[in-house]
């Protein structure tokens, strides 16, 4: 009795401590989350609407209907390879131009598997700073747990200098004897911004021309949206060859469940037997898989390049339009901004539109409450998800997203900083935009 107690007020105290600090995570209201809420969604990783396609949604019950195998999948894939199952991984190999393709649950366990057994004793993984935690998860289950080193976010300067010194102090990396793993995201979720593939890939060739440099590209944020056909920002780049393992995930533009590794023989064969994520697991169902594969024909048949335009045409107008704006009404930077990578317009960057648009403000919740109480969902992102100082509303488009909505928006974002700017404090206008978002709120529920 003695221990539960003490566990309860271990667990209770550190949850107050995250409550105190405005940084406690908790389930949103379902009633505001579900694919038909009354909000505005500006939050879901839906990022080309399919899950509200009407398309998809037919064609995946003629395919559900017309499937042998439709509940269950009988246990892991060790035990039951369902024909489906590899059906899709054939599938996805010839469609992402691969020698193979492993399924995997969910793209955590993906990241899991992969970084928890491929690196090997002597091995060392190098990552960007703002890489998913389950790469993190993966590392410190390796035997590279202990040779592991970051970067700055996107900084080629810093990515140079940590692999030159690596090379330098270990005398296995110069001479192949070991590997070096290098981890990115083509996309980055928290901050819109893309990694710069092709200057990594020459970087790596560069510093370790004995070609025991790999690159691991995590595709989960521009699978379906960028490339041809939507096979992601490796294949738009023309680098499928100079890629370890690239991990595409079903679960956001596609609305689907699982993800998939593409690689080599050799990495898939050694993922089968030392893979614990995958070993260990009940694979996806077989309506899972159905659902994937019906998901893949949208990209196939051309729709989702139809919504990929309007996406990024949303995209730009947001942007385009927002930035003057928070200038001409002398918002301060403090208050409100779009990130660095956002100041130019898209005729001057290098990079495509992103439909991941961090609006920075040191208040995220004030202002998420304040666009919710107006029908809008855009999340507040705070530390520990992104590092401290850096809070803000991410705001996700989607292509069922209208010019309208995205109007209603920035129309929000700039009425909260007004508002804001004309208190006593901010901290009196914070205490009234919550008072107005609690108002909201208790309307929705009536």
């Amino acid at each position: 009795m003695e221990s539960r107690s003490a566990l309860a007020g271990k667990l209770q105290a550190a949850l107050s401590s995250r409550d105190e600090r405005w940084i406690r995570r908790r389930l949103p209201d379902p009633n505001t989350s579900s694919s038909n809420s009354p909000l505005i969604d500006f939050n879901s990783n839906d990022y080309l609407s399919l899950s509200a396609s009407s398309k998809l949604r037919s064609h995946f019950l003629n395919k559900l209907a017309e499937s042998p195998d439709v509940l269950g999948s009988g246990g892991s894939r060790l035990l039951v390879n369902g024909r489906a199952h590899a059906a899709l991984e054939a599938r996805l190999a010839e469609f992402f131009r691969s020698e193979t393709a492993l399924l995997f649950n969910s793209g955590f366990d993906a990241n899991v598997g992969f970084f928890s057994c491929i690196p090997q004793a002597g091995d060392v993984v190098v990552y960007d700073e703002y890489i998913h935690a389950s790469v993190h998860d993966g590392v410190r289950s390796s035997r590279a747990r202990d040779a592991q080193y970051s970067f700055n976010h996107n900084s080629m300067t810093d990515l140079r200098q940590v692999l030159y010194r690596l090379r330098e102090e270990k005398a296995a990396l110069r001479t192949a004897k070991s590997s070096l793993f290098l981890a990115v995201e083509s996309l980055y979720s928290m901050d819109g911004t893309f990694a710069p593939l092709k200057e990594i890939a020459d970087i790596l060739d560069e510093v370790f021309p004995l070609k025991n440099g790999y690159l691991v590209v995590d595709e989960a944020h521009c699978t379906g949206i960028y490339g041809p056909q939507g096979r992601g920002r490796v294949a738009m780049l023309g680098l499928e060859g100079r890629v370890l393992a690239r991990l595409h995930t079903f679960g956001k533009a596609l609305a689907a469940t699982g993800a998939v590794v593409i690689t080599n023989t050799l990495i898939r064969d050694y993922l089968l037997n030392y893979a614990r994520s995958l070993i260990y697991t009940t694979s996806l169902s077989y309506a899972n898989i159905v659902a994937a594969d019906c998901s893949f024909d949208m990209l196939i048949d051309g729709t989702a390049q139809h919504l990929s335009n309007h996406l990024f045409e949303l995209s730009t107008y947001f942007t385009d339009t927002l930035r003057p704006l928070l200038i001409s009404k002398n918002i301060p930077a403090a208050l409100v901004s779009l990130p660095s990578h956002l100041h130019l317009p898209p005729a001057s960057s290098p990079q495509p539109p992103s439909p991941i648009i961090p609006v920075l403000t040191p208040h995220p919740r004030p202002l998420s409450a304040y666009l919710l109480a107006l029908g809008m969902n855009a999340r507040p992102i705070t530390w520990p998800t992104v590092p401290k100082g850096k809070d803000r509303v991410r705001v996700c488009l989607h292509a069922g997203n209208t010019k309208q909505d995205v109007d209603a928006l920035i129309k929000g974002i700039v009425a909260w900083a007004l508002e804001t700017m004309k208190g006593d404090s901010s901290d009196k206008a914070i205490l009234s935009t919550r008072k107005v978002a609690l108002h909201g709120l208790l309307e929705s529920k009536l």
